[in-house]
């Protein structure tokens, strides 16, 4: 059970990272876009880079899956 597997450095690549955001931390330009929303969700790749902003997790996730890559929840 406790067997540790090696990914390797391609499944690595493929990862990404969806957090909240809080609209009070993003830009303005930002924030005028989508006045009704508490908060965006981010897709972060593993390098930190911000790859993209969406309205809600669920489509972060799809966003992420339909690029091929694995999507990971950062609390």
């Amino acid at each position: 059970m406790n067997t540790k597997f090696d990914f390797g450095a391609e499944a690595a690549e493929n990862t990404v990272y969806i957090r909240r955001v809080a609209m009070d931390t993003l830009p303005e330009d930002v924030r005028k876009q989508v006045p009704d929303a508490d908060a965006l969700y981010a897709v972060h790749g593993i390098d930190g880079e911000r790859l993209a902003l969406v309205k809600d997790r669920s489509m972060a996730f799809m966003l992420a899956r339909q690029n091929e890559m694995t999507p990971v929840s950062v609390h």
